[in-house]
């Protein structure tokens, strides 16, 4: 006779919660009701039985390209390079069984083009609770490291929170949002994590991934952009190879880049530097439009059109690219 799916996986979860109650006194009765646990569910072995009802760490689940090329293709608009090399970088490592360091992705670009929405994409991507989940970490730059005379505090808390959560978790991801604002300190402190080592003091950091969010050079992909434009080019005609090694050599020698003369750039620590260009006016109705779907309303172009023209734009001449990219959509849109 088969159980219902249903009452055996109530069934299931009882007897789950029940075992971590005793599981400080009695082993042997913890024992019995995992098996029963499993005898009711038919097959599952006690980490699948857990796993259906807390979130567990599966570091080697195969990335979904597909979702993820859908995801970005969709959501992130006038993002050619992006969706391409976040794409390829991804795909690539977690395809690596061995990889020989962790990914490191830097993202640059103004305020509003896509940056912390990539993130977001990514982080849900590699776990399904996203930035809710216990296995990705964001930081932000002024409040979390907000007091440079705290640097050395800073740097102890920051290694044993990577440490701790990399042991847990090998595929752990870590959000650093406002590199621009970050002092150098802070970064040093990243640095071992993102070498070519094994292992430090034991622990292996070459399956984990961190993003860097920063505005720097945000100037430098609005001039190339700008070029093509100018050119009579088009934006997709943009190649990552227009920009990667300007915007590497313009961070490393900006001192407000939070990436000055740093030894990420210098030891090639960073994987991709990846540019996200200013957006135009076309692209800022799209994020009205996918505002406007996303709360549930019926999408009036009318409404579009209106809190588009209340963006400004620049250059001053020609009024390309929204000064704000699509930060402000969601406030404006609130109006109507």
């Amino acid at each position: 006779m088969r159980l219902d799916p249903r009452l055996g996986g109530a069934a299931a979860l009882r007897l789950l919660l029940a075992a971590h109650v005793v599981a400080a006194f009695e082993p042997i009765t913890v024992g019995i009701a995992i098996g029963a646990a499993s005898a009711l569910t038919g097959y599952l072995s006690y980490k699948d039985l857990y796993c259906r009802f807390a979130e567990c760490c599966r570091s080697e689940r195969p990335l979904n390209a597909s979702a993820l090329k859908q995801d970005l293709e969709e959501k992130l608009f006038g993002q050619h390079l992006a969706t391409e090399v976040i794409l390829k970088a991804l795909t690539g490592f977690k395809n690596n069984k061995n990889p020989k360091k962790p990914l490191t992705l830097s993202l640059h670009g103004w305020a509003g083009t896509g940056k912390n929405f990539v993130s977001q994409i990514v982080a849900e991507n590699l776990h399904p609770k996203g930035l809710k989940s216990n296995f990705v970490h964001l930081f932000v730059s002024t409040l979390h490291f907000p007091h440079e005379q705290h640097i050395k505090l800073y740097q102890d808390q920051l290694q044993r929170w990577i440490r701790g959560n990399v042991s847990a978790c090998a595929g752990s991801v870590f959000i650093f949002d406002e590199m621009d604002k970050l002092h150098p300190g802070v970064i040093d402190a990243i640095k071992p994590f993102l070498d070519y080592y094994e292992q430090i003091d034991g622990v292996s950091y070459r399956k984990a991934i961190f993003i860097f969010l920063s505005n720097a050079g945000g100037d430098l992909i609005t001039k190339t952009a700008l070029d093509f434009w100018r050119a009579g080019r088009k934006r997709e005609d943009i190649q990552l190879k227009d920009l990667e090694a300007v915007l590497s050599v313009g961070v490393f020698n900006n001192k407000h880049s939070g990436l000055w003369h740093s030894g990420l750039i210098d030891r090639n620590l960073i994987d991709y530097f990846i540019p996200f260009l200013p957006l135009e006016y076309r692209h800022v109705k799209m994020c009205v439009q996918a505002e406007m779907k996303a709360r549930g309303s019926a999408v009036d172009e009318d409404v579009v059109t209106r809190v588009a023209e209340e963006m400004t734009f620049f250059p001053k001449d020609e009024k390309i690219y929204s000064d704000k990219g699509c930060k402000t959509v969601q406030s404006r849109l609130d109006f109507y």
